[in-house]
């Protein structure tokens, strides 16, 4: 135990002559030991304090020597405290029925008359033991409470706008099986928090998810990113070294920015797809692989493929389900949802207590286009509260341009009346924020024959 004195101890033994050596030995190596003959206070002393080991008497009372009053208490001690280390004192003969104490639930046992060191060494052991377990336990802890914020089905992303929840509802559906999911979206809208929700809800949440950004990967480098390599197929090939594919296999691949593919990288990605196997650059051995696809891109596949920029085999393969992202502009009535969700978590990061965003602030938000869509109202939350000099933020901390919303013209791709009508009701709805009534009183409509509308223009 060195010179340094360390960790708590309680004796209880009802020989007073035992404690007091006990006593004598250890207060010289340890910050704390308190001794104990009568085994009732055992509840008691373990309320008032945190022992690190515990010293057992296997025989309490006189001449006993079935040890069951020291099993008795071992397991009281366990109920009070399952992470405690018990050390049994036995007698030398009692070797066997020390055996039985460790099956029990004990820790050790000290024989007497002990050996000064190899009792001083036992406790340490101990001790450290000790350590060892409420370490593990707050990591279990922290893992339990980390695991509990992640089973959140959508907690990285919010809102109560009708698109918001069809996306939840696709995403409840879609998450347990192991189709294919294209995900569409502007940039900023969070496709990969979609893509991260259907796997911690899928049967392989407990496997791995591997993001992959197409759009920041050479094209020289895409088979040897994607597929693996051999050491030697290339000139900085120094190692063997598995790709993106067989790291998935078993989990979640989830590749982003899938529409910036070249034909021929869109052909590769197709043959590993309908093959379900790799085989790594500088190699003729296929590696079978085992992965759920999630792709995503901001860009018009469907079109793109109709143009032959982009493989309609692929595109089939790629997109079992479907599910698009609404721009944050289409769903103007989650803004104060978001913002006050963003405060929070920034208010936390920076210890600031910023109070929930006023109507003034709000209304600076709703004039506002947000090109960047979820994104770029995060950053600007993030920036606001770092900014900030008291609780309460101003609409002028918030560094947007809404003179767009001030000029903004009706503009018509035709002069179809449907399409007219239309594209103004959609304009007076967001001008409105998604108020009916207040929409309806502008367009001179009742609310009934605006809801027709909405209906019949699938708004």
């Amino acid at each position: 135990m060195a010179n340094q004195k360390n960790g708590k101890i309680l004796a209880i033994d009802d020989n007073e002559d035992i404690l007091f050596s006990l006593k004598l030995l250890l207060k010289q190596h340890v910050e704390l030991i308190n001794t104990e003959s009568n085994p009732e206070m055992i509840p008691k002393l373990m309320k008032q304090d945190h022992y690190d080991v515990i010293l057992l008497d296997m025989n309490f009372t006189k001449d006993a020597i079935s040890g069951q009053e020291g099993y008795h208490w071992l397991n009281k001690i366990l109920e009070i405290d399952p992470q405690a280390v018990v050390l049994f004192i036995t007698a030398y003969g009692d070797i066997e029925k020390s055996v039985k104490a460790i099956k029990a639930g004990a820790t050790d046992f000290i024989l007497k008359p002990w050996q000064n060191e190899k009792l001083l060494a036992t406790i340490s052991s101990a001790i450290k033991l000790r350590r060892s377990k409420d370490e593990v336990s707050e990591l279990k802890t922290k893992q339990k409470e980390l695991n509990a914020v992640l089973d959140q089905p959508f907690n990285d992303f919010i809102g109560t706008s009708p698109e918001m929840q069809q996306v939840f509802s696709t995403i409840t559906k879609v998450a347990v099986t192991d189709a294919n999911v294209l995900i569409l979206g502007e940039n900023g809208t969070g496709k990969e928090l979609v893509a991260r929700a259907l796997h911690r809800n899928s049967a392989r949440k407990d496997e791995v998810f591997v993001s992959v950004d197409l759009g920041s990967i050479n094209e020289n480098l895409f088979e040897s990113e994607l597929f693996g390599h051999v050491k030697g197929a290339f000139t900085d090939a120094r190692t063997d070294r598995p790709g993106r594919f067989e790291i998935a296999s078993g989990g979640t691949l989830f590749l982003d920015e899938i529409g910036n593919l070249s034909l021929p990288m869109q052909a590769k990605l197709l043959t590993v797809l309908e093959r379900r196997e790799v085989i790594r650059v500088g190699s003729n051995k296929p590696i079978p692989i085992d992965i759920r696809l999630i792709c995503a891109t901001n860009m018009q596949l469907k079109q793109m493929a109709s143009e032959e920029k982009y493989r309609q085999d692929l595109l089939y393969r790629i997109n079992t389900v479907e599910i698009t992202l609404p721009a944050l502009r289409e769903r103007y009535e989650d803004i104060p949802l978001l913002a006050n969700h963003f405060l929070e978590i920034y208010s936390k990061k920076y210890k600031k207590g910023i109070n929930p965003l006023s109507k003034g602030c709000l209304n600076k938000l709703y004039d506002y286009s947000w090109p960047g869509n979820v994104r770029e109202l995060q950053h600007l939350m993030e920036r606001a509260i770092i900014m900030a000099d008291d609780r309460n933020l101003d609409p002028n901390d918030f560094q947007v341009s809404t003179e767009r919303n001030g000029q903004e013209d009706v503009e018509f791709d035709s002069y179809n009346l449907e399409e007219v009508e239309k594209n103004i009701i959609q304009k007076v709805l967001k001008t409105n924020k998604g108020n009916i009534s207040k929409a309806a009183g502008e367009l001179g409509l009742t609310r009934t024959s605006l809801y027709r509308r909405l209906e019949k223009y699938g708004l």
